[in-house]
């Protein structure tokens, strides 16, 4: 089972590894206004994310997700745990 802290700081340092910077990342950090990612990069984003927990986001949901916790629940969800 995955835990949602561990879902959480992969995807800080996927964060920052994407931005080649350290950033402030919290569960509200809105993925393309705070961050600064554009629609390709945030495509990009997703696919590295789906490789890393073995899921797939589809459109719907990745149209949906708009902060960071969002995207966290939503891959909890995806692997069948519930990610607070």
């Amino acid at each position: 089972m995955i835990d949602p802290a561990d879902i959480f700081r992969d995807v800080v340092e996927m964060i920052q590894s994407t931005l080649s910077r350290q950033v402030t990342v919290t569960p509200e950090t809105r993925i393309a206004s705070d961050l600064g990612l554009d629609s390709v990069a945030v495509m990009d984003f997703v696919m590295e994310l789906e490789d890393r927990f073995d899921v797939s986001i589809s459109l719907d949901r990745i149209a949906e997700i708009e902060a960071v916790g969002d995207l966290v629940r939503t891959i909890g969800e995806l692997k069948g745990h519930a990610a607070a």
